[in-house]
This record gives C-alpha cells, sequence and structure tokens, in this order.
C-alpha cells in the first residue's frame, strides 16, 4: 500500500463515521453507551494521529461527549489526518514509531500498521454501534466499504 492508498481508505473512514452520526442523530433514543462508542472511535483515531507526529495524548481514550461533540471531532480528525497522509513521505509507511499504550507500556509499529489498525479499529465499532442502534429499535448506517464504491463516494 501507499499514502494514496490510506488516502483512499480513511475518506472511507470518514463517510463511515459521518454515516454512522447521521443515523445516530436521527429522531429517536440511542443508548448511552452507544454515543460513548462512537466517541472512543474518534478520540482514538486523534491518539493515533498523535502518536505518529510524536504528540503528547490530548484527550481520554473513552470520552463521555454529546453525539454534536463528535461530529465536531469528526470533521476535525478527517482534515487531520488527510494532512497527515499527503505529508507523508516515500518511505514512511515503513517507519517504527515508538509510544506508550494508555497503560503506559512502550510499543513500537510501523506506520502503516498503525493507519490499517486505526480504519479497522473504527470498522469494529461501527459494527457495535449497528447492533446497539438495531437493539433499540433505530435503522443503523450502512457503511460498507462496497456500498461507498458503488456509489461513487470515494475518491
Amino acid at each position: 500500500m501507499n499514502a494514496d492508498d490510506f488516502l483512499r481508505m480513511f475518506a472511507y473512514d470518514d463517510w463511515a463515521n459521518r454515516e454512522c452520526l447521521r443515523a445516530m442523530s436521527g429522531g429517536g433514543s440511542i443508548p448511552g453507551a452507544t454515543v460513548v462508542r462512537m466517541a472512543h472511535i474518534l478520540s482514538a483515531e486523534k491518539l493515533w494521529l498523535e502518536r505518529l507526529e510524536g504528540k503528547a495524548q490530548s484527550m481520554a481514550v473513552w470520552p463521555n461527549t454529546s453525539v454534536k461533540e463528535c461530529a465536531e471531532l469528526a470533521g476535525e480528525m478527517a482534515s487531520a489526518w488527510r494532512e497527515y497522509l499527503r505529508r507523508l513521505g516515500a518511505g514512511e509507511l515503513g517507519k517504527n514509531i515508538n509510544y506508550r499504550n494508555t497503560k503506559g507500556e512502550a510499543w513500537q509499529s510501523k506506520v502503516e500498521d498503525v493507519l490499517i489498525h486505526v480504519v479497522m479499529h473504527s470498522a469494529y465499532h461501527r459494527g457495535q454501534i449497528a447492533l446497539e442502534m438495531r437493539a433499540a429499535g433505530r435503522e443503523p448506517a450502512y457503511t460498507d466499504f462496497i456500498h461507498a464504491v458503488r456509489q461513487g463516494l470515494l475518491e
């Protein structure tokens, strides 16, 4: 994979996050855990970008925020990831970064592995959100990657 492939994957991730938020914003109540899970997706995306950029963690991994605050963070993260990926130089995907996880343990990971993790982590939790929405009698967002491709929603 190259930086352009990751730009496409993160465009999908942004679209899927926004679709989830749109479904969550529609009429009716949703379980509070669903909002917390969406906030976690976005805060984890922010945390991983901060690790890639060598910055300190700026927010909790499981923040308690509103759907509106999640939507604001989703916009911020989409922009920040695009900017980061466009700056990524040739050969940087295979470089290792050193960081500490939320337990304080030291780790080292390749940049490309972190990027894959971020997209997969988000998809995993969006699946949980879909289950929670359906259990609450709400229609979850249809966020399959192939759906986005078929609809021409990705570059």
